[in-house]
């Protein structure tokens, strides 16, 4: 009885595990505006030249949370465009909705206290570094983004994953 009860129980702890993770995959509708930003779900995801298995890969995506813009869908498939504006196509199970940017202006990038440059200077992203979107309000040039263990507030023309008057709450 109890071996039954176990298996249950770890039974229970699978699909709520799964659930969970299925909130963080892009979704498979297309009924999702376009253009739109996702992110990498995985260390690894293959990108193809069209959208199935049948096609070559071109290459692959060695940066998990990297932020990437979803141009186009067929079926599970969808044509991404990325911070250097290459397009491939990936499978929508490789994409997360978790919104993410990505340092793009080059070298040394001033991360602020407050939300505007004479603000407090509390670290320095090198360009390529993966940040997370928390909070980009309306009528505002700066998003407040964390990375690791800073998070604070960076211009926005310094990152790629967020459109110019896009609003993240």
């Amino acid at each position: 009885m109890k071996r039954i009860l176990a298996i249950v129980l770890l039974c229970m702890v699978g699909v709520f595990v799964a659930v969970a993770q299925e909130a963080t995959v892009e979704s498979d509708k297309s009924s999702d505006s376009l253009p739109r930003f996702v992110s990498l779900r995985s260390e690894t995801v293959n990108a193809r030249s069209g959208p199935g298995t049948k096609y070559p890969i071109d290459w692959v995506y060695m940066q998990k949370s990297a932020p990437v813009e979803i141009i186009a869908e067929f079926e599970n498939w969808r044509r991404i465009r990325d911070w250097q504006g290459s397009e491939s196509w990936v499978l929508v199970q490789l994409l997360s909705r978790k919104r993410f940017v990505k340092v793009i202006t080059p070298g040394e990038n001033n991360l602020y206290a407050k939300d505007n440059l004479k603000s407090k200077i509390i670290a320095r992203i090198e360009d390529d570094v993966i940040g997370e979107i928390k909070k980009c309000p309306a009528d505002n040039t700066f998003c407040l983004i964390a990375f690791n263990n800073f998070e604070g507030w960076m211009p926005r023309q310094n990152l790629y994953g967020i459109y110019p008057d896009e609003i993240i709450d």
